[in-house]
């Protein structure tokens, strides 16, 4: 690259009963012990659904993911297609593709005149780059043709319509995809239009096959976006890898960690996309982090150092919202309850109506025995479909499914994320050593080679290179030291004492908590956020028994206080008057199913360094803001009394979206935040708005060349071409150094701008936001304001659980 770039087990249950096959289990591992009760709960059976075909076509979300369908809608299949104009994508059963389909229809660049020509800056040193974008090698004239299949006469097996498209002479040993309905995707035009083919079925009876062309689908077309992306995970497949969510592993060569009782299996996260100038594959390296212990044996610890009266308690609480694997089929599952009441000897009703066990049916499908029948069922929620009514479950056995991730107790354990970070964080020359091997592999490999030969592709076997420019910026300190003490001992004591001493006139309250007890800490931070509201700091009392470390405790604490209180501990130069900047970022409640907690941070002076925050919490439990109105308006209000006029300029940074949403912000978020600002203008010039969204999740990288090695770019590196998108205003950042491994970018996508800022201004804006989070001496990845409303809504929804006082708006009470 060149150019100028700037520094579910399938096993279901049918309606009442009826269980589809539940996967492919392998090995297992369990205790004996019979020690669950029989039925602390009572739950009815949840219901399930399942499938099984080829190929399917589906419509609805445009999220990738695949559903269980219900009622009389066509069972889901493998893989299927369609024409965007349709409003149908392109879905693959094996997982989320991870591009954002439903993203790439979005073009808001076109609106904003002073990018419209050229999106890229001026400003800064060039250097050379390397990616890991792959060009997907294709001819110029490169198409994709969808045709409409009709039957005549109609037939209702989907099955036998694949195969008489796919068995018929005109298509038999051609690139063909089929979905089983009436949609035909061909590497190459037919001759006419319209062709009639004729088959004769095993009956028999003669079949005509109408095929109408519909569209001609350039490489840049989202549904040939989609396409390629199927495709590519066919070729993944190829080379005896598994997907697992949303990217491919390679369980046959496991990392072991055995001092941890931990496995990494190494793989890939890849995504096909239109770039700049071409389409081009972005490939990262990615680990699953598996425990070498399985859900029962987790189960059976707990049930030894518990109180037995508790325990049904406890295990749900631990369980439920974890990942778990099922080694047998290689997928995951999200654990969402436990079914005490359902064993391992119940039976389900399988599709020919016959009656078996699960105990049975492991035994008899793939030859595994259960060493505990008592055991429970886990159960996973199964996502929805369109016209679904019941949810959609599956039952899982716990001594089949092994816990992924990091508990917080391993997260917290130093040696242990060490020894994890040795594996997992690799540098920039071994990351570019293993995605070149990927990309020789699909080379060498026969199989995976043709799978793109057939549709005319092949995949560049050298990373590119980009080029990139350094920022630089100036920090000016400021300190304040305050501090006061509290010391119970223990959740109850601590808010008896809270009750008894603390009152408004005092500024802080500072708790010395004797452990890391997540409910004494929970109770300080509801108390002095919600019923007597004051800033307040909480520290460990072994934190302040570390001698050796007391000078930087001491000072970290300092600074934490002085924010707390108001005080402002750094500055940057802006040269932007009357600006103000906002940060937006919306979390889950880790308590309350179905809700969403909503943090908005705004600064309040011409120096960026005090700001108004509020939170929401909203009960839908989407990543939509729906609050943005009201919040906006308590952000104007307090820039007005803090400066006495409306500011010029508002620049919003809405982070915590997630793949598929961007329509949704520039459609339902944008007019909010218009709407304020027009009615607080009264009829005169209203404050301008721009909107750039935050992405900390992506998988580019990039790296300089150094002595013939790859290292980390330098801090401040904007790439603002060639990784990019045509149809969006939008660049990455790289704003921290990497300490260890390879650094990660932040990608920012300018959706709606009429402050009509050059993109130099607009990027080295950005990068000096990264240097005004007073929570850490350095730069972090995203602005400061999208920093501290991540903070917001963490403490709010990990602690807190309800709308903190309006009474500390004006602190950083949160950090």
């Amino acid at each position: 690259m060149s150019g100028r770039a700037r520094a579910k087990a399938r096993g279901v249950y049918r309606g009442e009963g009826t269980l589809e096959q539940p996967g492919s289990p392998r090995a297992t591992l369990g205790t004996g012990n019979q020690f669950f009760p029989e039925q602390p709960t009572s739950r009815d059976r949840k219901g399930y659904s399942g499938s099984s075909g080829p190929l399917a076509l589906e419509s609805g979300r445009d999220d990738g993911s695949s559903h269980t369908r219900a009622g009389n809608s066509p069972p889901k299949c493998k893989f299927g297609f369609s024409a965007g104009s349709a409003g149908y994508k392109v879905m693959d059963r094996g997982g989320k593709i991870r591009c954002n389909f439903s993203d790439m229809g979005v073009n808001t660049r076109e609106k904003m005149e002073h990018v419209r020509d050229s999106k890229t800056g001026s400003s800064g040193i060039p250097v050379k780059v390397v990616t890991n974008l792959f060009g997907l090698s294709m001819p110029r004239e490169w198409q994709l043709y969808q045709y409409h299949v009709k039957f005549n006469p109609e037939l209702e097996s989907k099955r036998l319509k694949a195969a008489l498209v796919y068995n018929h002479p005109v298509f038999k040993g051609k690139p063909v995809v089929f979905d089983g309905v009436s949609t035909l995707f061909l590497a190459h035009k037919q001759e006419n239009e319209v062709t009639e083919l004729f088959c004769e079925t095993q009956r028999g009876e003669t079949v005509k096959i109408i095929i109408t062309l519909t569209h001609q689908l350039q490489s840049s077309s989202p549904v040939s976006i989609q396409f390629l992306n199927v495709t590519f995970k066919k070729v993944l497949k190829k080379l005896s890898m598994h997907q697992i969510g949303q990217n491919f592993y390679s369980p046959s060569d496991p990392v072991e960690i055995p001092q941890h009782k931990l496995t990494l299996w190494p793989g890939f996260a890849v995504s096909v996309g239109q770039y700049e100038n071409r389409v081009m594959v972005c490939a990262d390296v990615s680990h699953k982090v598996l425990r070498n212990e399985s859900v029962l044996e987790f189960m059976t610890s707990l049930y030894q150092n518990v109180d037995r009266a508790r325990f049904p308690e406890m295990c749900e609480k631990e369980l439920v919202g974890l990942i778990v694997l099922t080694r047998y089929n290689n997928k995951t599952y999200r654990i969402d309850d436990i079914e005490w009441s359902v064993k391992a000897t119940d039976s389900f009703e399988k599709r020919d109506g016959t009656q078996i066990t699960y105990e049975q049916y492991y035994k008899q499908q793939y030859d595994l025995v259960l060493t505990d029948l008592n055991q429970p069922m886990l159960v996973s929620e199964l996502k929805k479909g369109r016209n679904i009514d019941k949810p959609r479950v599956v039952h899982l056995v716990p001594e089949l499914c092994y816990m992924t991730g990091l508990s917080s107790r391993a997260k917290s354990n130093f040696h242990l994320m060490k020894d994890l970070a040795q594996e997992m964080h690799l540098s920039p020359e071994t990351r570019h050593q293993r995605l070149s091997r990927l990309a020789d592999n699909i080379q060498r490999n026969k199989d995976a080679r043709l799978e793109l030969e057939n549709w005319d592709c092949s995949l560049d076997a050298r990373l590119p290179l980009a080029r990139l420019t350094s920022l630089q910026c100036i920090l000016i300190f400021i300190l304040f030291f305050v501090c006061s003490v509290q010391v119970p001992d223990s959740p109850l004591a601590f808010v008896r004492v809270l009750q008894q001493n603390v009152n408004p006139e005092q500024q802080l309250v500072l708790c010395v908590l004797p452990s890391d007890q997540k409910d004494c800490y929970d109770s300080v931070k509801k108390f002095v956020s919600l019923e007597q509201p004051i800033p307040s700091q909480c520290v460990l009392a072994r934190t302040l028994s570390k001698q050796r470390m007391m000078m930087s405790v001491a000072t970290k604490m300092a600074l934490q206080i002085a924010c707390k209180l108001g005080g402002e501990l750094w500055a940057v130069e802006i040269p932007l008057k009357s600006l103000m900047v906002v940060g937006i970022d919306v979390n889950k409640d880790a308590v309350a199913k179905g809700t969403s907690v909503v943090g908005f941070v705004a600064s309040t002076n011409a120096s960026i360094t005090r700001w108004y925050s509020h939170c929401v919490i909203q009960k839908a439990g989407t990543m939509t803001a729906d609050c943005l109105k009201v919040c906006m308006e308590g952000a104007i209000n307090k820039w007005q009394t803090c400066n006495g006029e409306l500011p010029a300029r508002v620049i919003v940074y809405r982070d915590g979206i997630g793949n598929g949403q961007l329509r949704m912000v520039v459609d339902y978020e944008v007019p909010q935040l218009l709407s304020v600002l027009n009615e607080c203008s009264g009829g005169f010039r209203r404050p301008k708005l721009s909107v750039v969204i935050v992405r900390k999740q992506t998988l580019c990288r990039f790296f300089t060349e150094a002595n013939r090695n790859l290292q980390n770019p330098p801090v401040g590196t904007v790439i603002d071409t060639e990784a990019t998108r045509p149809e969006w205003y939008d660049f990455f950042l790289i704003s921290q150094n990497a300490r260890q491994g390879s650094v990660n970018p932040t990608y920012y996508n300018v959706i709606y701008d009429d402050n009509g800022l050059k993109p130099d201004h607009m990027q080295r804006l950005t990068y000096k936001l990264c240097h005004l989070y007073f929570n850490w001496t350095g730069l972090i990845r995203v602005p400061a304001p999208c920093q501290y409303a991540s903070k917001l809504t963490f403490l709010v929804g990990q602690s807190i659980h309800r709308e903190p006082s309006l009474e500390l708006a004006d602190k950083l009470y949160y950090l």
